[in-house]
């Protein structure tokens, strides 16, 4: 698949000028992460979670069989603006997690993924990677080396 087709920023936003190529990328790096937030939000659907919530399940996982706290679910979560608390909560209605008080000290709560939601994030992984793979179709193993790159330069701390 060529190039061409892909969609411009330009014609994507009807914005014909910039005030420059760095106010440009970022324009288009806030609307393709708005685009691909939108895609993963359609794949998780049928799973009635948010990508927020996967991302906590995810992280529960990885973890697994070992406990998370709070704290450390919301240092490891890509949107650092969710509530963590709040959707630990959502998880857990949904049976997808629990909550146990911590024997050593009463004000830790240990947060662990449960059975359910091990088999929920199997199906919720395949579907969100057929899509992220359907966005990334146009890259090659090199030119998605170099995004990689380009956004962790962009995010470059002093």
């Amino acid at each position: 698949m060529e190039i061409a087709e892909a969609l411009k920023i330009e014609d994507a936003i009807q914005q014909k000028r910039f005030k420059n190529e760095f106010h440009k990328a970022q324009v288009n790096l806030l609307y393709t992460a708005a685009y691909i937030n939108q895609q993963s939000t359609q794949a998780l659907k049928p799973y009635n979670i948010s990508i927020q919530q996967f991302n906590i399940l995810r992280i529960l996982r990885g973890l697994h069989p070992e406990p998370a706290t709070v704290k450390l679910l919301t240092e490891r979560m890509i949107d650092k603006m969710s509530n963590a608390s709040r959707l630990v909560e959502k998880l857990k209605k949904k049976g997808l997690l629990e909550r146990k008080n911590c024997i050593e000290d009463r004000r830790r709560v240990n947060i662990s993924i449960t059975q359910k939601g091990l088999d929920l994030l199997v199906e919720a992984s395949d579907a969100l990677e057929a899509a992220s793979l359907a966005q990334m179709e146009y890259l090659n193993d090199k030119e998605a080396e170099l995004l990689n790159d380009f956004l962790d330069r962009v995010r470059t701390e002093e």
